[in-house]
């Protein structure tokens, strides 16, 4: 074998393993929301709902607001109201 295939193979196998370290930090952080949605459950809060208040959370207010009007608009087109 040449020296620059052992180079690519050392550098290849440095970025799988990485990606499979990643893949495994991602499992714990998934195990972990869910013991915290659990806890939160627990403690009477509506799960449901925080998950919307974090996805809100991470709009940006413009958008929020604009999605807000267009839903009254189309809840008093409804009756909504």
């Amino acid at each position: 074998m040449s020296d620059a295939y052992n180079v690519t193979a050392d550098e290849l196998r440095q970025f799988i393993e990485r990606y499979e370290q990643l893949d495994s930090e991602e499992k714990d952080v998934k195990n972990q929301k869910v013991e915290l949605m659990a806890e939160a459950k627990g403690r009477g809060y509506d799960t449901k709902v925080m998950r919307k208040v974090i996805a809100l959370r991470k709009r940006k207010p413009d958008e929020i607001a604009e999605e807000e009007a267009v839903m009254e608009m189309y809840k008093a087109a409804l009756g909504m109201n």
